[in-house]
């Protein structure tokens, strides 16, 4: 057994798929299918199953692979160390980012970034805070930034950059004002307006949908959406009642012409967080990211 063998065999159980597997590895799918047809004869044991064209692992196939993952995490943090220890700054980075984000995260921090770390590759994925999560514990990810979930992933670190305010935002003027007091809404004051909601799957979403049903509010009046942008302008143009980060607000250009509002007890906060996979070694460029995504809150 090498690491060659652990790689196949994550890629085969990731894609479910011989063929698929073998173009991410760049080897041939009578070569791939091969080795695994030689490793189940060494070992004595099926690893997969072969249901409906996809290839599922059995009980022993998923022990080999919880060593698997182990051992090639292991190799992955040994190696971003040793790298630091012979100060090379040279590697690959790949980070998750939501959308809206990505959108003013990037500029104010990849040419500082790359001015430091210019033989640094940075890869980006878009996507939900959910595919984020997942592409972390698969491996895909290195890095992530974003606000911290209410319930936490054991198998997730999170550090907090910052601290932020999630807002009830309406369009000026809008009737629901005249309920509020000193900048603050009661929730209850939204039972009647249309509201407009990000996806479960993204973390504005699930603390929003969080509140609403703690205040008994339904959800029947309401449109989901992946785009903050669009959230944005409906809410601008008065079509509904919507939940935003402030930084969102802060950052988006040109500014919203909408009114915002505390709501909750207080005010609703959240941590803005760097994450990653628990126990893995992040290498000092990782760690510089880290720090200068920080920085633009400062």
């Amino acid at each position: 057994m090498d690491f060659r063998d652990l790689s196949y065999i994550t890629a085969i159980a990731k894609y479910q798929n011989i063929t698929k597997a073998a173009e991410a590895l760049y080897i041939s799918q009578p070569g791939l299918s091969k080795f695994l047809a030689g490793l189940e004869e060494e070992l004595g044991l099926k690893l997969f199953d072969r249901i409906d064209r996809k290839y599922m692992p059995t009980y022993a196939g998923e022990r080999y692979l919880e060593y698997a993952r182990t051992i090639l995490d292991t190799k992955a943090s040994l190696d971003s160390e040793l790298a630091d220890i012979i100060k090379r700054d040279v590697g690959v980075l790949n980070i998750g980012l939501p959308n809206m984000r990505c959108a003013y995260l990037l500029p104010k921090t990849l040419p500082e970034f790359n001015s430091r770390y210019p033989n640094v590759k940075v890869n980006i994925f878009e996507g939900t805070s959910a595919a984020i999560d997942k592409r972390l514990l698969d491996g895909d990810t290195d890095l992530a930034f974003y606000s911290k979930p209410h319930e936490q992933n054991p198998h997730i670190e999170y550090e907090t950059l910052a601290s932020e305010e999630l807002r009830v935002c309406t369009c000026r003027n809008h009737p629901v004002k005249a309920q509020a007091q000193n900048g603050h809404i009661e929730l209850s004051a939204l039972k009647d307006e249309r509201l407009i909601l990000l996806s479960p799957e993204q973390r504005t979403g699930q603390i929003s949908r969080h509140y609403l049903k703690l205040a008994g509010i339904p959800l029947t009046n309401s449109i989901t959406t992946n785009n903050m942008p669009a959230v944005m302008s409906l809410t601008e143009q008065g079509w509904g009642v919507s939940f935003i980060f402030e930084s969102h607000l802060l950052w988006h250009s040109p500014a919203p012409e909408i009114d915002t509002y505390s709501f909750g007890d207080g005010r609703v906060i959240s941590d803005f967080v760097a994450a990653y996979r628990k126990g893995s070694y992040l290498s000092s460029y990782a760690r510089e990211f880290i720090r200068t995504a920080g920085n633009i809150y400062n």
